[in-house]
């Protein structure tokens, strides 16, 4: 995958796994995700965005290990966590990272138990974190990155307070929002927080983004 200064490691999984070419999101946003800047990524459907989170995860956190989660991923249900989870497992074979997706139908003393033996990327439903965060210490001040994937119909189902109170439980990491669409809801979250964000919008962008790649592709 041409991006600039990739891991090695993340580079060999993903070529084995047939991603040999960035696509127009992954490009465009990679440099700024790694700078540790909050982000507000919009992308269509099936543009990659699950993929590119697990991607960039990987390449902030591998080489180092910690007993604290070091990435905290929201995502929508049980069948997004398990197909994040999945990812992971492909596309961070090379590297040390330890992987662990919780939804409402874990048993949560088994998943604090977990958790508590070690784990650097945490996944799950906001309703099972915000449970978790709530009768639960976790250590906190090792998380570098707080990712927010497909906010649509997370922000449809009103989480937004189970999300805010994740997040204000954090107090500093890189903060990032994917979503289908930049709607109103998504804006509030938002404003709330994140600091000075990025925004991408690839609805907009993508015919442009669709050029640069070509040129990056002849190079």
């Amino acid at each position: 995958m041409k991006l600039k200064k990739i891991n090695e490691k993340l580079q060999d999984a993903l070529i084995e796994n047939g991603l040999t070419e960035a696509n127009a999101l992954q490009l465009e946003t990679f440099s700024t995700i790694k700078s540790g800047a909050d982000c507000i990524v919009i992308s269509p459907k099936e543009s990659g965005k699950t993929t590119t989170i697990v991607l960039n995860v990987i390449q902030q956190l591998a080489g180092q290990t910690e007993e604290s989660p070091r990435a905290l991923i929201i995502v929508e249900d049980k069948a997004k966590v398990l197909e994040m989870v999945e990812l992971f497992e492909k596309y961070g074979k090379y590297t040390n990272l330890e992987v662990y997706g919780v939804n409402e139908k874990g048993d949560m003393d088994y998943d604090k138990n977990y958790i508590s033996t070690g784990i650097d990327v945490l996944i799950g439903t906001p309703t099972k974190l915000n449970d978790m965060f709530s009768t639960a210490g976790y250590n906190v001040n090792r998380l570098k990155m707080l990712i927010l994937d497909d906010a649509d119909p997370i922000l449809r189902l009103r989480h937004e307070t189970k999300i805010m109170r994740i997040s204000g439980s954090i107090a500093k990491t890189q903060r990032i929002i994917f979503a289908e669409t930049l709607t109103e809801r998504v804006e509030i979250l938002a404003d709330k927080m994140l600091v000075e964000p990025f925004l991408f919008d690839m609805d907009e962008e993508g015919e442009e983004l669709d050029e640069e790649d070509e040129d990056i592709e002849e190079e």
